[in-house]
C-alpha cells in the first residue's frame, strides 16, 4: 500500500461481520468529516501456508474472486457511489498485524467490535482488543447496529 503522506486516512478493517460493516459506515462518516480517504483492509489466511494439507489452491483465481466478493460487499453496504469511493485493499498475513501496519500514520483506524470469530458473549474481539492497545494512530471501537 503506497501512501500520500499528506492525505487523511481512516483505515477500517472489513470481515463480514455486522459489526465490521457498522464500523466501515462509521469510518465513511468521519472521513467525510475531516476531509479523508477511506482504506478497507480485509485480511486473509490461508491454511496451506501453514502445514495444512489440503487441496490444491489457485491462488490468483481466489484472489480475484476475494476482492470481487470485497467489491460487492462494499457495494452492498455502502452503496454504489460510496463503495466507488473506498479504496479496498485485501491483505495476506494476521489481522492485528496487517491492521496495525495499514493504520501507521493514519487518522485513526476503525474496526468492529466483534468479528466474525470467537465467542458471543465478549465485550471485544481479539482482533479489536489488540489493535486497541497497540496502534499509533487513535483506535475506534464500533458495535454492529441493533435492528
Amino acid at each position: 500500500m503506497d501512501r500520500d503522506v499528506t492525505e487523511r486516512r481512516v483505515v477500517v478493517g472489513v470481515d463480514g461481520s455486522p459489526s465490521s460493516y457498522a464500523a466501515l459506515r462509521w469510518a465513511l462518516r468521519y472521513a467525510g468529516l475531516v476531509g479523508g480517504v477511506v482504506e478497507a483492509v480485509a485480511v486473509w489466511e490461508l491454511p496451506g501456508l501453514y502445514g495444512w494439507s489440503g487441496p490444491a489452491v489457485d491462488m490468483d483465481l481466489d484472489m480475484e474472486e476475494a476482492r470481487d466478493r470485497m467489491r460487492q460487499e462494499l457495494t452492498d453496504v455502502l452503496g454504489a457511489d460510496a463503495a466507488g469511493s473506498v479504496r479496498s485493499h485485501l491483505v495476506h498475513g494476521n489481522t492485528t498485524d496487517v491492521l496495525l501496519r495499514a493504520a501507521e500514520g493514519a487518522e485513526a483506524l476503525v474496526v468492529g467490535s466483534r468479528g466474525r470469530g470467537g465467542f458471543a458473549r465478549a465485550l471485544l474481539g481479539s482482533v479489536s482488543q489488540q489493535v486497541s492497545q497497540h496502534a499509533t494512530c487513535p483506535v475506534v471501537i464500533v458495535r454492529a447496529e441493533e435492528g
